[in-house]
Order: C-alpha cells, then structure tokens, then sequence
C-alpha cells in the first residue's frame, strides 16, 4: 500500500498573512493560506460556482470567497455561508520545515517533475 507523500511547495514568506496563494499540484490546483500560526490548503475552486479561493478573503480558520461570498472552512473544507450546505472542498495536510510550506498528497497523484511544487 502506497502512503501519502510531502511535496515542498513554496517559502513561507511566499504567501504573506492571511491571504492564499495558489499552487499547482499533480495538475490540480490548491490554495495555500497563512493563518499566521499555521498554513492551510485546500482545493482552489469554491463548490458553488468555482470561484477562486486564494483569491478570497480570510476570516478566522475560513475564507470567503470573492465570487459570490461563499465562507469556507479551511481546516475542514465545509461551507459555513450558506447555512444548512453540504457543499465541500478538499483539504491537505500541510507542515512547515525550516522556512518551506510541504503539502500532503494522495499516494494516487501523480506530480511531474522532481516533485517540487510549481507556484502558479
């Protein structure tokens, strides 16, 4: 069984405090937030209308997005505006080693090159 695998993404000066940055993984697209304690990704596309999630703005663990004003958990990927949604986007585990932001990917994803990440 393949287990999931860290790919280096970015310096953590890269995406300053409380706004996201988008990061093309494995041909998918993820935004990659500072919450100023820790970074956050998920999917880069909000469920309701694909709407640019890096691009939106940050309240709390949570981002809103700039489109139609969706407000999406970023530590769960649920939607929190509107109420009562079942609505959702994927998250990935992250850490920070030395001044690097990693992202965790599905043993399944195939990322080209020397499996650094390409910041978009």
């Amino acid at each position: 069984m393949n287990a999931a695998r860290w790919v280096r993404v970015t310096a953590t000066d890269s995406i300053p405090l409380l706004e996201g940055r988008v990061v093309i993984l494995g041909g998918q697209e993820l935004a990659i937030f500072n919450l100023g304690d820790r970074y956050l990704a998920v999917e880069n596309r909000c469920p309701h209308q694909g709407g640019p999630l890096a691009d939106g703005i940050v309240a709390g663990s949570a981002v809103v997005c700039p489109l139609h004003g969706w407000k999406v958990r970023l530590d769960t990927g649920g939607v929190e505006r509107p109420g009562g949604s079942r609505a959702c986007v994927r998250t990935y585990g992250t850490r920070v080693e030395g001044d690097t932001v990693l992202v965790q990917l599905p043993a399944a994803a195939d990322t080209p090159g020397d499996g650094t990440g390409r910041a978009a």
